[in-house]
């Protein structure tokens, strides 16, 4: 019988106790560490709580090693737990928590709201006091989740401004992990940048192939990837050997002409998710780095990461303009299927439905999304990804949305959500966001407003109030960079507003 995830993190504690799987700033904690504190914390959780059998426990912070020892808890007390990043807005917050409900929070940060005093709290500090107690009680193994239970959920954004949490299974997660040891040659002892927030799944591609192989998560905190300086001098220092981010991030990295293998040698891999590589960034990797392997994956959150992938080498990059996303992992079928979900003649583009044992069992607490997304084929679970693809060979290639959902600096945005939350805001009527693109690659977001009658003078004193109230409502990578303000927005021969029309005319 293989191993559960949680038997091999402790197997790991007993044949590797010294090895450290947390390195922030040269101040490091071990495998042991992390089996010691997980059990003491896992114990109090199931001992102390009285939490509702398998619900889950959201956990709200950044990058620190106090999240992965509360991810880690929750599952050896039997339940999944929830990473939201310590920057979300409070309305978004209060989302979650009313569509997951769940019996605690665990915090790394002060929240920004009050919570149901029928709901738990734990502080960052109160979790480090319970992680070393010292006890004689024995943490059952048999509670831990296995199978088919959730293993984490991961909030995405939603067409109504209501984001929907996909359930990742135990098995779902298992699945994934084998496929990234079995086809990127992973071993121990490496040291994985950590630098995608635990609430984006990018993170899940370096957090437990990391912990599964005895290696080292190296965190980068956003406060330094948002300060250029800062970065270009903290990267060096980092020695990471295997490199996980979206292709965005890797572009700013490569503005500093220091970012080359020499000033780099321990950097072996890399490994992008999350949205598009664009060839002239590969081309430029594999220059600056042409003893290190550069990896184009591709995979929606629903189905646990990615499914896809390929090496990106210079024959590659010379055969196709618009790089491939690779092969399918073995133990998953894709299929390109028309509107009424029959597979498409060979050679031609269609919707990419992904069957498979790392697709997830649906939205948590919503069946009318579960249903529109995600079904069967033939016993096997199936989602339709709203991806356009097209198959050369074996080689997948992306073909772009059929809706309006994008990909921006790697996250997914589903263009509807902030169209909802802008039109919220009290100076404004009616709201459509496209994207401004380059290279099929979605650079920033135009929004298109009519607006109420107001007193202001000029545009920009309109735009500052409106950014200024929908803040609290959306991320700030949902923010739109530019606004045109219109008596109103061209609608379709079905009365519909014409997207479509709008991007055209963004994009000419």
């Amino acid at each position: 019988m293989n191993q559960t995830i949680i038997e091999r993190l402790d197997q790991l504690a007993q044949t590797t106790p010294s090895a450290a799987w947390y390195d922030y700033n040269g101040e490091q904690s071990t495998y042991e560490d992390l089996k010691i504190q997980s059990d003491r914390v896992a114990l109090y959780l199931g001992q102390e709580l009285h939490l509702t059998e398998k619900s889950p426990i959201l956990v709200f912070g950044a990058l620190e090693a106090e999240m992965i020892v509360a991810f880690i808890s929750a599952i050896k007390a039997g339940h999944a737990y929830i990473p939201v990043d310590s920057h979300t807005p409070r309305e978004r917050l209060e989302q979650i928590i009313s569509i997951a409900k769940p019996d605690l929070i665990i915090g790394m940060d002060e929240l920004p709201i009050e919570l149901d005093e029928s709901m738990s709290f734990i502080s960052k500090i109160e979790l480090n006091e319970i992680s070393q107690r010292s006890t004689n009680q024995v943490l059952d193994p048999a509670k831990a989740v296995t199978g088919n239970n959730n293993f984490y959920i991961i909030f995405t954004s939603g067409t109504t401004g209501v984001p929907k949490g996909v359930q990742i299974s135990h098995d779902n997660l298992v699945s994934f992990t084998d496929w990234m040891f079995a086809d990127f040659e992973i071993e121990g002892q490496q040291r994985f940048l950590a630098q995608a927030p635990y609430s984006f799944d990018l993170s899940v591609m370096d957090l437990y192939p990391a912990l599964l192989s005895g290696s080292t998560l190296v965190p980068l905190e956003k406060e330094i990837t948002n300060n250029f300086k800062q970065l270009f001098t903290t990267l060096p220092t980092l020695a990471v050997t295997v490199w996980v981010s979206t292709p965005s991030f890797v572009n700013i990295c490569l503005m500093d002409q220091n970012f080359t293998q020499s000033n780099y040698p321990d950097l072996k891999t890399f490994l992008f998710c999350g949205e598009e590589l664009q060839s002239s960034t590969a081309i430029l990797l594999n220059q600056r780095f042409p003893e290190s392997k550069v990896f184009n994956t591709y995979g929606p959150t629903e189905a646990t990461v990615a499914i896809t992938e390929t090496r990106i080498t210079s024959d590659i990059t010379e055969s196709y303009p618009r790089l491939p996303i690779g092969k399918v992992k073995k133990d998953t079928k894709v299929i390109l299927v028309d509107e009424e979900l029959h597979p498409v003649p060979a050679g031609e583009a269609g919707e990419i439905v992904i069957i498979g044992p790392s697709v997830s069992k649906g939205y948590l607490n919503n069946p009318e999304k579960t249903v529109a997304a995600f079904y069967e084929v033939d016993g096997v679970p199936a989602y339709r990804t709203g991806d356009l693809g097209k198959f050369e060979g074996e080689l997948l290639f992306y073909q772009g949305r059929l809706d309006f959902q994008i990909k921006l600096h790697g996250y997914r945005i589903e263009l509807e959500d902030i169209d909802h939350n802008i039109e919220q805001v009290s100076y404004v009527k009616a709201a459509t966001v496209v994207p401004k693109l380059k290279e099929h690659k979605a650079q920033s977001l135009v929004a298109y407003v009519v607006a109420h009658p107001h007193s202001f003078e000029k545009d920009f004193q309109l735009t500052n109030a409106i950014k200024q109230e929908l803040a609290p409502l959306i991320m700030d990578y949902m923010m739109p960079t530019k606004w045109i303000y219109v008596d109103h927005l061209p609608l379709t021969a079905n009365g519909k507003v014409d997207r479509k029309g709008l991007m055209n005319e963004v994009n000419q």
